[in-house]
């Protein structure tokens, strides 16, 4: 295959995947992707009504396919690219894991239900009981929002204690079914006709949610249920309050690694490079950088890059360069912020010969958008936002700490 071919496929998957805020076309195609799970389920709903069924059923029905086909082919664009979400992975491998992940098999089931009765119609009536599977499309907005990603995260980081309890659930509910089958066999033989039988009386009743189909009628079966009532009481809430306690840690550890980055003693700026900068098709490793800079990330168009020491900086790449806080505990440098305002008596004066102390230094001048780096010869502007050192007093000044 061509590499320009290759170009274009791995272009589709990132276009296809969930994007960055810089991939703007990803972005549009997670947003309608998620636009058309939505559309989807919505007419699915609708269609239970009688009356919309009847005024807007041909609609409703054009919006399913046409949404459905968008699932077909988003399937197929995602085995053509499975090589790319699987890297390490030749691409029959590739194809296979992700056909078999959850993510693929939840793709598969969005669309599947509703194409079979087309290539198998003897089985149509058999097949359209499986179009509930249509719920599955729910688990793609998953995909889309991390937000929704942490009830999962709970469950798996609780998964040990979890299914400890709902084990303990099952034991109690076998243990009441065979106890209740012992007290009301006799009274009642049509409803407890066997061990197994009470198996719907324990767990509505230990769920607390006793829907009174099956109920005991003898005064040691009616005392036993008091007794299985409140023990379910207590079940429930054991899971319940491990979920609880699992969202209060997921959302405190979220918290403390937000101000703990807020903390951080390493400061990052960012340095675009146009095609007159010297630093222009040189790589990471010739710039002789100072020990205590790094290049902590490359924005390159769309995309963040991971820098390495041989990789070539283009024109229009944006650099995050990172180096330590500045932090002298002998001594505060403090800077004074200046806005040039009509009729100051700076403008149009040449930085050398701006009347200020000889102590003082102008360290940057923020023009528009632009940051500048000052020189003798630069000439200031109305607007001009400009960076000084010096310990003199100057009004209109705003003063801050390095």
């Amino acid at each position: 295959m061509s590499p320009q071919w290759e170009k274009r496929r791995k272009r589709v998957f990132e276009i296809i995947e969930v994007g960055t805020k810089y991939d703007y076309p990803s972005r549009a195609y997670d947003l309608f992707n998620a636009f058309c799970i939505l559309l989807n389920l919505t007419t699915s709903i609708m269609y239970t009504f009688h009356d919309l069924k009847y005024k807007y059923g041909e609609l409703l029905v054009t919006l399913d396919e046409a949404t459905v086909a968008l699932f077909f082919v988003d399937y197929i664009l995602r085995v053509w690219t499975a090589k790319y979400l699987y890297p390490q992975l030749s691409q029959p491998l590739a194809i296979r894991k992700y056909v078999l992940s959850f993510t693929g098999v939840v793709d598969l089931l969005c669309f599947l239900p509703h194409y079979l009765p087309i290539f198998f119609p003897s089985g149509a009536v058999a097949f359209r009981m499986l179009r509930i599977i249509r719920i599955f499309r729910l688990f793609r907005i998953n995909s889309y929002y991390d937000s929704l990603n942490v009830i999962g995260e709970v469950i798996a980081g609780k998964k040990q204690q979890l299914m400890s309890s709902v084990f303990i659930i099952l034991m109690l509910m076998l243990g009441s079914s065979l106890c209740m089958y012992s007290l009301e066999h006799e009274a009642q033989p049509e409803v407890f006709q066997n061990a197994f039988s009470g198996i719907w009386w324990a767990a509505s009743t230990l769920l607390t949610v006793g829907y009174g189909d099956i109920y005991p009628v003898t005064t040691l079966g009616k005392m036993f249920g008091i007794f299985i009532t409140f023990l379910g009481v207590g079940m429930v809430a054991i899971p319940t309050g491990i979920i609880s306690a699992g969202f209060v840690d997921q959302y405190s550890r979220i918290k403390r690694i937000s101000e703990y980055g807020q903390e951080s003693d390493i400061h990052f700026i960012r340095l675009p490079l146009s095609e007159q900068d010297e630093w222009i098709d040189h790589t990471i490793h010739q710039l002789h950088l100072p020990d205590r800079i790094i290049v902590a990330a490359i924005q390159r168009e769309y995309k963040i890059l991971v820098p390495r020491g041989n990789m070539m900086l283009r024109a229009g790449d944006v650099l995050i360069l990172g180096a330590e806080s500045f932090h002298d505990p002998k001594e505060r440098i403090k800077l004074k912020e200046l806005v040039l305002q009509r009729s100051h008596p700076w403008i149009g004066e040449r930085i050398r010969d701006l009347n200020i102390s000889r102590h003082s230094i102008v360290v940057l001048v923020k023009r528009q958008k632009k940051v500048l780096i000052p020189n003798g010869k630069m000439i200031l502007r109305k607007g001009d936002v400009v960076i000084i050192y010096t310990q003199t007093h100057m009004s209109d000044a705003e003063e801050f700490d390095l």
